[in-house]
């Protein structure tokens, strides 16, 4: 009996040990799984995470390649502005080359005519140092053109020769102060009355003196004294 007695205390000891060994398994488990649970959890939202990224990358491709495809035109448009460009810089330095050699040609004409204008002088100064020479030898004799000549003429014409024929022998500046004309504009009207033969022109010192030839003068008092129309 003390024996079954001790057999049967052990029993119950060994089970009271062994319900708290599989309480605290139990409990073990228990936290094990909720750790996985809570583990499970990071993974899922780690993965929603990964997910959308990955959504948002793809999107990101997606939009890229559509960024890409509409970059395709606009590099080939580029390429045909730069081209484009290329070919105006060439076109446009070869007609500065072009230019630099029309501005060499008129610098040489400039030079050419400095040449001349300097001969002139030289000729102007020898006239001036050679002996008094009668003005009526300086003066170029060129027939007047009697036909339709007052018809020919314009108004500031005939003003510039009733001027030269009351005031006397005038110089292209003095007749272009008269008139108020530029100075091409009274330099190409001279060469006209003289070429003409309207007036004469002496020679002797520049700038020239313009008189009316006594032809015209003659002519101009005709139209002056004739009775109006």
């Amino acid at each position: 009996m003390g024996i079954s007695i001790e057999y049967y205390s052990q029993i119950r000891k060994a089970q009271r040990e062994y319900e708290k060994a599989k309480n605290a398994v139990e409990d073990i488990v228990m936290s094990f799984h909720r750790e996985l649970k809570r583990e499970a959890e990071k993974l899922d939202i780690v993965a929603f995470k990964i997910e959308g990224n990955f959504a948002r990358a793809d999107e990101g491709v997606k939009k890229a390649e559509g960024v890409e495809k509409k970059l395709v035109p606009i590099e080939s448009q580029i390429n045909i502005v730069s081209q484009s460009l290329k070919q105006t810089s060439t076109n446009i330095l070869s007609g500065l080359t072009g230019l630099e050699k029309k501005i060499q040609n008129i610098e040489t004409a400039q030079e050419a005519v400095r040449t001349k204008i300097a001969g002139f002088e030289e000729q102007i100064q020898k006239l001036n140092a050679s002996p008094e020479i009668p003005t009526e030898q300086l003066l170029q004799v060129m027939p007047i053109k009697r036909d339709k000549a007052m018809a020919a003429l314009t108004e500031t014409e005939i003003i510039v020769l009733e001027n030269l024929s009351s005031e006397g022998p005038k110089t292209a500046p003095e007749i272009k102060e008269q008139v108020h004309l530029s100075r091409e504009h009274t330099a190409r009207l001279m060469k006209k009355l003289y070429e003409g033969g309207y007036v004469e022109r002496e020679v002797g010192k520049i700038p020239f003196k313009y008189s009316v030839k006594m032809e015209m003068e003659k002519l101009l008092k005709k139209t002056q004294n004739s009775p109006a129309a």
